[in-house]
């Protein structure tokens, strides 16, 4: 099993409307980096943090299990999305999108500044300065270092 981290701005998409949702689809990434995580190293049981980027405070607001492997983001053949891509193939597609499902949201969100002031999360990709990615691997001692500042008593 991996661990990641998912970015999305909460005004887009948040804990919240997966929690309501249940499951759905992480569509609409368009980097490459991003694209070859999808196809190359998720897999179905690996889990993320649900990332509130560009928010007040911007942190991790929970957990979600990833339900699929990478498959074409339908997004980016329909020119009424706004993550239609013009140029995007078919074959293989261009762009891939992953399924995932709730599994927890944190009682408060994790903010970018405790994670950088941890010296066990520190060195997190999200805590890099100048770091774009919605898509990053998280280690296992950053996973459970994080839960700890969840769940202090466990």
């Amino acid at each position: 099993m991996a661990y990641w981290l998912m970015k999305s701005e909460p005004d887009t998409y948040s804990i919240d409307d997966l929690e309501r949702e249940v499951k759905n689809a992480w569509e609409g990434c368009r980097n490459y980096t991003v694209r070859n995580f999808f196809r190359d190293r998720f897999e179905p049981g690996d889990l993320a943090f649900f990332y509130h980027s560009n928010a007040v405070p911007s942190g991790i607001a929970g957990v979600m299990r990833v339900e699929s492997k990478g498959y074409a983001d339908h997004t980016q053949y329909d020119p009424k999305s706004d993550y239609y891509d013009p140029k995007a193939k078919t074959d293989p597609p261009t762009w891939l999108l992953v399924d995932v499902s709730f599994v927890r949201k944190f009682d408060r969100v994790i903010p970018l500044s405790a994670l950088r002031e941890n010296p066990d999360t520190a060195g997190m990709a999200v805590c890099m300065r100048g770091q774009r990615l919605s898509v990053m691997p998280v280690t296992e001692e950053e996973w459970n270092a994080v839960m700890a500042m969840v769940d202090p008593s466990k």
